[in-house]
């Protein structure tokens, strides 16, 4: 159990940080906000690999992704994080 913990810290740790590089913009966010980025885009990467793919289809909708799933589900996150927090596109009336 210990290992799985550290597993996830650290694919969540790689999978932050590639996906704050993907997407533009500043993100003023700590390192655990960065964690917590890859590890719900491990959970997003999987659920998103079950719709398409269909495999693993006995585990279940919510499971995790290996780390390329993990980058492209924490990319989808963030970018719903900004659309939903308004942190996106800010547009002011001058």
């Amino acid at each position: 159990m210990f290992g799985f913990i550290v597993f996830l810290l650290i694919v969540g740790v790689i999978a932050g940080f590639v996906a704050r590089l993907l997407v533009p913009g500043p993100d003023p966010m700590s390192i655990v906000g960065t964690i917590a980025l890859g590890i719900v885009g491990s959970f997003v990467g999987g659920f998103i690999g079950w719709a398409i793919f269909g495999k693993d289809f006995s585990e279940g909708a919510l499971q995790a992704s290996g780390l390329i799933g993990s980058i492209v589900g924490a990319v989808v996150a963030l970018l719903v994080y900004r659309a939903f927090s308004g942190r996106g596109n800010r547009r002011t009336l001058a």
